[in-house]
């Protein structure tokens, strides 16, 4: 896990460190240029061999302070470098007009305005220093400025020659983004500019690794804050999942299948059961000892055809689940995919939020319908004392989104697995927000939605994407992003985010927290789709498991 920032919290690090005393503005201003500069020969070492041209286009703020050490340094190194400000001169903040007086010790500064657009000069790289993490206020008038660098690009990306323009290197974050949500700040109807590197400081940004991002690859340069980051209260930070959470948990080194806990995974009626088979698969995989598929009993057929290892167990209606779930050796419960949103699924869903006093010991249904030991299947033994876990997808989410009384039934132990489609008919209000236009900065953010939802719900939502987002009630909150060396696009096929149900199940019956499986499982399913590669269907995920966990030593 790594931290992500707001840029509120930045601010609060560097001010701390100033007000120490043990380094100035100025000071950290000339320490993030030259980590822009080497963040730049590190990923063109060829730029570093000899000497190029460069464009810095600075801002009216710090972050152009910060361009035009870069465009010092650079002109130190050899280049030629021509340097454009938006902007008075006057009005630039102390330290930042220190360095423009630097620079104009060495080169000019052109004049950048939105009546005269910069002309596009051929340049091997091109320094957008313009806004940085700070920027509140949409940007006007700058529609024409990055259609002409965008269009510039594209001729680059589509293999038309343009002599214009190089790399576009994005100073602590791409102009025009918000830091606090990745949404762009703007009027006007424009194509974002992208960037092919983003050098940012001491930490990454939320608006870093959420899906607005424009940038193929963004470094960290450490401009030596470390020290003052220990001051932030660490329950609001967000942070980004880059290893798994509770290795040790994952570790295989229990005697018996029942210590790694019993998963059921509820199904959907004939024709509709592949999604609770992929699910159950995924569940085996991640570690659970047994997993049980509950089916009602004309689909059990259906699946007796196509699973082993895996168990089944009739479930006709909420009764039947009731009387199941009863056996406190059940330590996890999944419900959604395939489920149906008939009465007999609304049934369930009831049945597997009711209170634990709900849950009665019910009559041994003898091994033969479990596969279990005798006296150890579903069914048998005391009563249980509290609910079990349980993750709850797809037609589960419909089916509270419908019905009042099935969401306020949702408890601590609980995970909601929505997509945007299902974000937004479980929490309209929430998903209106954050689908409106970002005219401020900060902007409401996923994290921000993530957060309200979980709140509401009183249990960890995981709102899922390329930037899947998991908040737990109490506002913890966790970033899986699958942007930068993480991309993996192919994960968006069918049945995939079955899998990850079943792998939070798999993990939840294996005794993890709700908010600590969700974080896990989250980040081992984009570890299996990189395993995997292009060509991925969701059968595939579980089967990539085994390679995953030996590259973490497990």
């Amino acid at each position: 896990m790594t931290e992500l920032l707001t840029a509120a919290q930045m601010r609060a690090i560097e001010q701390a460190a100033i007000a120490s005393g043990e380094v100035t503005g100025l000071e950290l201003m000339e320490r993030a240029g030259k980590g822009v500069v080497e963040a730049i020969f590190e990923e063109w070492p060829e730029l570093k061999a000899t000497s190029h041209r460069a464009v810095v286009l600075c801002g009216p703020g710090n972050n152009g302070g910060d361009g035009f050490v870069v465009a010092r340094l650079l002109k130190e190194w050899g280049w030629a470098v021509e340097v454009f400000l938006y902007g008075d001169p006057e009005r630039l903040p102390p330290d930042a007009r220190v360095n423009y007086e630097r620079w104009r010790g060495m080169g000019e500064v052109g004049a950048l305005t939105t009546r005269r657009p910069l002309p596009l000069l051929k340049a091997d790289i091109m320094i957008d220093a313009l806004f940085g993490t700070g920027l509140a206020r949409p940007l006007e008038g700058f529609e024409r400025l990055f259609s002409d660098i965008y269009e510039a690009q594209n001729n680059i990306f589509s293999g038309i020659h343009s002599p214009n323009l190089g790399a576009v290197v994005a100073v602590d974050i791409l102009s025009g983004t918000c830091a606090d949500s990745g949404r762009l700040l703007a009027k006007g109807d424009y194509d974002p500019v992208r960037a092919d590197l983003t050098v940012t400081f001491h930490c990454r940004k939320i608006g870093h690794v959420l899906s607005e991002t424009w940038s193929e690859k963004t470094v960290v340069a450490d401009i030596g804050l470390k020290r003052w980051h220990r001051l932030l209260p660490w329950r609001e930070i967000v942070m980004e999942i880059r290893k798994p959470t509770g290795q040790s948990l994952l570790k295989f080194d229990a005697d018996h299948k029942y210590a790694h806990g019993h998963a059921l995974i509820l199904s959907g009626p004939p024709g509709h059961t592949g999604a609770a088979r992929l699910a159950a698969r995924g569940a085996l995989r991640i570690g659970a000892g047994l997993v049980t598929v509950g089916a009602p009993p004309e689909a059990i057929p259906e699946h007796a055809a196509q699973l082993n290892a895996i168990m089944l167990h009739p479930v006709s209606d909420g009764a039947d689940l009731t009387d199941t779930l009863a056996d406190p050796r059940i330590t996890a419960l999944c419900l959604g995919p395939g489920l149906g949103l008939d009465e007999r699924a609304r049934g369930l869903v009831a049945a597997a939020l009711a209170s634990p006093s709900d849950l009665a010991p019910g009559p041994t249904r003898g091994p033969e319908a479990s596969g279990a030991p005798e006296g150890r299947g579903p069914g048998s033994g005391p009563g249980r004392e509290k609910r079990p876990a349980t993750v709850l997808d797809a037609d589960a989410l419909t089916l509270l989104a419908r019905d009042p009384a099935l969401f306020a039934a949702l408890h601590k132990n609980c995970i909601l697995t929505p997509h945007a489609g299902e974000f937004a008919r479980l929490f309209p209000d929430i998903a209106e927000k954050l689908a409106a236009p970002a005219t401020r900065g900060p902007a409401y953010s996923k994290v921000d939605a993530t957060r309200a939802a979980a709140k509401r719900a009183g249990c960890v939502v995981l709102y899922k994407g390329p930037d899947t987002v998991i908040a737990d009630p109490s506002g913890r909150c966790s970033i899986n992003s699958a942007h930068y060396d993480r991309a993996a696009p192919w994960l968006a096929t069918a049945g995939s985010g079955d899998v990850l149900s079943g792998f939070i199940a798999g993990l939840l019956a294996r005794g993890f927290a709700p908010m600590q499986a969700a974080e896990t499982a989250a980040w081992l399913h984009v570890e299996c789709a990189l395993a995997f590669g292009p060509g991925l269907i969701a059968e595939d995920l579980p089967e990539q498991l085994p390679a995953v966990f030996r590259k973490l030593g497990l």
